[in-house]
């Protein structure tokens, strides 16, 4: 009975161990051999920003100010409660189809001699590892550098820090996962993977709504609780932040604050429960339909169809263009890593939309929100900015390099009409980015914007971005997309997303005033156009000129060495 006994205990940690390498190690983190080192990068990504704002608080509360006012106090408070539920929401979303079986479960794992309770704790263990090791990721560091700031009570902090975070964190991927329980459980897997990418883009864009606006949801909380507004009980954060001042100050908090308390208290036992309860159903559930097959795939749309077609006769007129339109298509439509990266870049660009545009201010008690005109003017220049900037990061990230024989046996190495095919199709998708976003700001533009002159602008400095950033983000680029194989020195996520943050920032601060200038008058409306057509046929010219250069080396790339002798086709 006692070897009996080990071997249940060794089975049940191996199959933990299995579940967590799955999670932190697949093929939604990366398609090539350096999972791990990328886990480490997201790591570190998620516990930097929670330090680097600990750091710089210690030099407020040391340095600037030797008593920081109260109100500054709880608005650094919910700072911390709102990353940590901003960071973990986003860290499930992400992971999220994981957490439930696939077919490699069911082929593999169920083929084994493994009891079917076994495996279901085992998975339920492995998502409360996973989530709690994250959870102690995003907030130890902050937690030991805020330890500097040199509190009234040590210990008291301690408890209220730890324990708003922990609860800030523990109901968002609870309500997350409870949320897709539901979903799965009563509506079944077939509903669920077609909403899915759309739920997963507007929980991240919330998110990180909530996070970016958490200075002006700071700033207006005195006012809130001043006028004991209800709106305060609509906001997740502020119930965490309830939670940490009442631990704080203890008796002496105000009494809204344990009203916040005892919501949040509430609100993440009721969301574990109902991850509880739902979970079960839906795995069920999600095991049967993996049995039973996905059916069959309905037809594109008539829409889809039109789309496709106009797309064809406008950018892919000649085969070569074409063929490598649709198999960047299917790529983005089939793997699965290519369409979270999406929604994930998707739903942070678009709350840095919202955060530059919206206004918070309070009136009797109400929350009112207004709208920042040069936050509508630089609207469009950041969405054509993120997504063509966000294609060009997809297009050239690591991928399957095997695929790319089939173009290299049949074309040779890439020409100028393969190449145009990546650059047009990102600047079609740009182009529908911004046709949207120009309806949509429409309908809240202030009087000033309303005028045939400030439209004319937007659309001017619309269709100029998106041409000539077209031309920029693809200048150099000499490959199909997501056929280049990984490269460590030419990769560099870091760097790539300085740059980009800080192209953002530029964007910000320049194109409102630029756009000004171009609605002032019809001679800078003539002016601009000739300088995005001359731009643009000098980028044109320059981009020709290094296709050809390429096309002339004779030496192959490192990972085309040996081509005839590797074309996969036994894999």
């Amino acid at each position: 009975m006692e070897a009996v006994r080990h071997r249940d205990e060794s089975q049940i940690q191996l199959l933990i161990r299995h579940f967590l390498e799955r999670f932190l190690n697949n093929e939604m983190v990366s398609a090539d051999e350096e999972g791990g080192a990328r886990l480490l990068l997201v790591a570190c990504t998620v516990a930097l920003p929670n330090f680097f704002v600990a750091v710089y608080l210690w030099a407020l509360y040391h340095i600037l100010f030797r008593v920081r006012p109260y109100w500054d106090r709880v608005g650094d408070h919910y700072f911390f409660v709102a990353y940590s539920l901003a960071a973990m929401g986003i860290i499930t979303v992400f992971e999220w189809d994981l957490f439930f079986p696939d077919l490699l479960d069911l082929f593999v794992l169920s083929s084994l001699p493994i009891p079917r309770r076994r495996l279901f704790l085992a998975r339920i263990a492995a998502i409360s590892i996973f989530t709690a090791g994250f959870l102690f990721i995003a907030n130890v560091f902050s937690t030991v550098a805020l330890v500097g700031i040199d509190p009234p009570s040590l210990l008291r902090f301690l408890a209220a820090h730890i324990l708003a975070v922990s609860a800030s964190g523990i109901f968002a991927a609870a309500f997350i996962l409870a949320l897709q329980g539901i979903l799965l459980a009563v509506f079944g897997a077939g509903f669920f993977r077609r909403i899915s990418l759309a739920l997963q883009g507007l929980i991240i864009t919330v998110l990180l709504v909530l996070l970016c606006l958490s200075p002006v949801l700071a700033e207006i909380l005195p006012a809130l609780v001043r006028s004991g507004s209800r709106w305060l009980f609509y906001f997740p954060p502020y119930w965490f932040l309830g939670i940490y001042q009442r631990m704080m100050e203890g008796p002496a908090a105000l009494p809204l604050y344990a009203k916040l308390a005892g919501r949040g208290c509430v609100a993440t036992l009721l969301a574990l429960g109902l991850a509880l309860l739902s979970y079960p159903l839906a795995y069920w559930r999600r095991t049967r339909q993996l049995i039973e097959g996905p059916g069959a795939h309905k037809a594109q749309s008539w829409a889809a169809v039109q789309s496709s077609r106009l797309f064809h006769t406008a950018f892919c007129r000649i085969s070569e263009r074409r063929a490598v339109c649709h198999f960047v298509g299917q790529t983005l439509v089939r793997v699965q890593r290519y369409r979270i990266y999406f929604v994930m870049y998707g739903g942070l660009g678009l709350s840095l939309v919202i955060a530059g545009i919206l206004r918070l201010q309070v009136e009797r008690g109400h929350i009112r929100a207004a709208f920042a005109a040069d936050g509508i003017r630089a609207a469009i220049p950041i969405v054509v900015f993120w997504t063509i900037a966000g294609l060009r990061i997809a297009f050239l990230s690591p991928g399957d390099s095997r695929a790319a024989w089939i173009f290299r046996s049949i074309h040779g190495k890439p020409a100028l009409d393969h190449l145009l095919a990546a650059k047009h199709w990102a600047l079609a998708w740009a182009v529908a980015a911004a046709v949207a976003t120009l309806a949509a700001l429409r309908m809240i533009e202030p009087p000033e914007l309303r005028t045939m002159q400030a439209f004319a602008a937007q659309v001017l400095v619309a269709g100029g971005l998106c041409l000539l950033l077209a031309d920029l983000f693809f200048l150099n680029v000499t490959t199909i997309p997501f056929t280049r194989a990984h490269d460590p020195e030419r990769t560099n996520l870091a760097i790539v997303l300085l740059k980009y943050a800080a192209s953002v920032l530029l964007l910000v601060l320049f194109a409102p005033y630029y756009e000004s200038w171009i609605g002032a008058n019809v001679p800078h409306m003539l002016a601009a156009v000739a300088f995005a057509a001359a731009a643009h046929l000098l980028l044109r010219a320059w981009h020709r000129q290094i296709v050809r250069e390429h096309l002339t080396l004779l030496d192959l790339e490192e990972h085309e060495e040996g081509f005839p002798l590797r074309l996969w086709l036994g894999s």
